[in-house]
């Protein structure tokens, strides 16, 4: 767990998969995503993952953000743990980022 919360896992391509049409995950608060976000990310609170699942896709990778990386890291976790092919993708503003490349 320490290594997706850190990006100390294995090299994966995230620029490459949002080209591919990943879908991205911001697990920050409604009130952190209305600031702020990817567009078309889809929000759904870290603390709210767990029950809403059947809205995550398991058709294409999920792509994880929050404000650190932190939040994101825990929800690739438990994304992975229940068989999606899911990357941190850290902070939001690093995904839109990658996005504009």
């Amino acid at each position: 767990m320490l290594r997706s919360l850190f990006n100390r896992g294995p090299k994966v391509d995230i620029a490459a998969l949002l080209k591919n049409g990943a879908m991205i995950l911001d697990v920050r608060t409604p009130t952190e995503f209305a600031e702020g976000h990817v567009e078309g990310a889809v929000n759904i609170p870290l603390d709210q993952l767990q029950r809403n699942l059947s809205m995550v896709s398991r058709e294409r990778p999920v792509i994880t953000c929050c404000r650190s990386g932190a939040r994101s890291g825990l929800a690739e976790s438990l994304l992975r743990d229940h068989g999606f092919d899911a990357y941190n993708g850290g902070a939001w503003t690093n995904v839109e980022r990658l996005l504009e490349r």
